[in-house]
């Protein structure tokens, strides 16, 4: 579906999907997209929707304008990776999927013959060429068989091998050096480097190369005379005498350089143009005071085939920009998403300590004992809540290697259910406690692993609240095989839909509406996968849910039992049973 995704301004984070055939965007609340930014108007442009399912811009008059890939326009399609930008806001659109095949008719005529038994077609074959000689060729254009073909295949090869850098190098520096390396070798120049805009729209040095031999202590001097000509005619150029064109007689980095011969041409992507890619040589100078003949170095030729490369490379560094550009969207709605969420946690409990201290200071002046012990154990309670919701916050978000020694899980088990027993008093439920054989060193972080199960028995007590009969079992074990050790958390509860089934461990999910943190279960997982074991859970609605603890006996970490050495964390498991 296609998507605004709201990279910089006042709503940064913010995602909005577009449906149906018109979306105003603009500052006013009724719009579907709703910016608070008091610079952009309050209908400041629309999206029209296409026939081909994407969408048309339509400014509507805006005061500020609207600035499309960085151009002022009125009305323009948008494609994947366009930016917009309105006010101080800038926002992304993407389709979110690929675009639509585009259907060729005439395919439809074209027929599969069957084999003419009466005819010998393959006899008539007359030359024949391996299915890997266009690579090789393309990569050593030298070889070919003939000088017509060797003349045509410098520039294909060049291209060749910029498409190869393009689709194998991920790295943006690394791409534009690979590039720059091949431009200076095709073209026999001197010296090289790409002039890119950053965010600020300041022209930055890309990835300079020197031709070998060449002294690295001398200045690359780039000529803001012939860079801004280039950018501002949208052209690229070939000076054959830089210091006695006419044109970029006054410049004085030409002169002072020895700016003989010169490329430049712009990287014009398919949205914006970039920056520029400069070459030059000072060839021709040396000739001269050799007593050459003159001659240039660079023709037309490699001023087409320099416009070639820098397209390429304009491509690649718009699509890298694009994708770090919606990794970095998707992290910030991520950001705004746990912000959302903790506020909603953190304002539930604040609203229990607010009405306790309120208790409090009613039975102070009243001199109500009773009243005050009430509001005195609300604030304890909801205390106690901040203090849990915190400490979920660091165990989920920090990496931690656990303290692995032998434990002995039946003692673990019984002090979990020593501390949870007078909550399941309270509401009725009765607690099932199955102690397990040879199970009293197995290799686990005692303290993480009482944190995992303790969360696990407390949810299940909670979930058998106002429920009769309400029953939490406990059971520890070593399977057969003597592989896995294992903690199982039964109750016969409500259970869990089955549409729920993969969101319980998902950050801030939470079954227990203001009295959970939406980060037990989580945490829980997480420590289990610490130990290269996991958490499996099984649940039918109406009968109960089960929570297994997994926790391997020898795995990555070998038999620990009877030792206390630390060893490194096992990487996580990544698929649930």
């Amino acid at each position: 579906m296609p998507r605004l995704i709201v990279l910089r301004g006042v709503d940064e984070g913010k995602q909005f999907d577009l449906a149906g055939p018109a979306v105003v965007v603009g500052r006013h609340s009724t719009n579907p997209v709703s910016l608070h930014d008091t610079q952009v108007s309050r209908k400041h442009f629309e999206l029209k929707s296409l026939p081909d399912g994407g969408y048309q811009l339509f400014d509507l008059g805006s005061g500020n304008g609207t600035l499309l890939n960085g151009q002022p326009v009125k009305a323009a399609p948008l494609r994947t990776g366009d930016r917009i930008a309105v006010g101080q806001t800038q926002l992304l659109y993407t389709t979110g999927v690929a675009d639509a095949p585009v259907r060729d008719e005439l395919t439809e005529r074209v027929r599969l013959l069957n084999r003419d038994a009466g005819s010998d077609v393959l006899s008539a074959i007359v030359r024949s060429v391996g299915a890997d000689a266009g690579s090789q060729i393309l990569s050593r254009p030298s070889a070919a068989g003939s000088d017509w073909i060797k003349a045509r295949l410098a520039g294909l090869a060049a291209l060749y091998e910029t498409a190869e850098a393009v689709s194998h190098i991920l790295d943006v520096d690394e791409l534009l050096v690979r590039v720059m390396e091949l431009a200076l070798r095709t073209a026999d120049a001197d010296h090289g480097c790409f002039m890119l805009r950053d965010e600020a729209g300041q022209l930055v040095p890309k990835a300079a190369r020197y031709k070998d031999g060449l002294s690295r202590q001398e200045d690359l001097g780039v000529s803001r005379t012939i860079v801004d000509y280039v950018l501002k005619e949208h052209q690229g150029i070939l000076v054959t005498d830089a210091a006695t064109d006419a044109r970029f007689r006054g410049g004085a980095s030409i002169h002072k350089h020895h700016l003989r011969e010169v490329i430049c041409v712009p990287l014009k992507g398919r949205r914006e143009t970039l920056g520029v890619m400069f070459l030059d040589t000072q060839s021709s100078l040396k000739n001269v005071v050799a007593g050459g003949t003159g001659t240039g170095t660079f023709t037309e030729d490699h001023l087409h085939l320099a416009s070639a490369v820098a397209h390429q490379a304009a491509i690649a560094v718009e699509e890298s920009r694009y994708h770090q550009a919606l990794v970095g969207a998707e992290r910030l709605a991520a950001v705004g998403q746990t912000i959302a969420a903790l506020s909603h946690h953190i304002k539930n409990i604040m609203q229990g300590v607010r009405f306790g201290s309120d208790m409090v200071r009613a039975a102070l002046g009243d001199g109500d004992t009773e009243l005050l012990t009430k509001g005195w154990r609300l604030v304890e309670k909801n205390q106690g809540r901040i203090d849990a919701l915190m400490l979920d916050m660091l165990s989920y978000s920090k990496e931690r290697e656990p303290a692995i020694e032998p434990t002995d899980l039946n003692k673990l088990c019984e002090d979990v259910l020593e501390l949870v027993r007078g909550r399941a008093a309270e509401r009725g439920v009765v607690l099932d406690w199955r102690p397990g054989a040879n199970v009293a060193g197995v290799p686990c972080d005692p303290d993480g692993l009482h944190r995992a199960v303790l969360n696990l028995v407390g949810n299940a007590i909670d979930a058998l609240e106002g429920r009769e009969n309400g029953k939490v079992s406990v059971q520890a074990l070593l399977d057969a095989d003597g592989a896995w050790a294992k903690v199982i958390v039964m109750d016969n509860g409500p259970g869990i839909p089955a549409d729920q089934a993969d969101a319980i461990f998902k950050p801030f999910v939470s079954t227990k509406g203001s009295r959970g943190t939406g980060l037990g279960l989580p945490v829980s997982r997480k420590i289990l996968r610490e130990h290269g074991g996991d958490i499996v859970v099984q649940s039918v609605p109406d009968k109960g849910s089960k929570f297994t603890c997994r926790i391997p006996m020898k795995g990555a970490y070998g038999d620990l039992s009877g030792t206390s050495q630390h060893p490194p964390v096992r990487p996580p498991v990544e698929n649930d049973e």
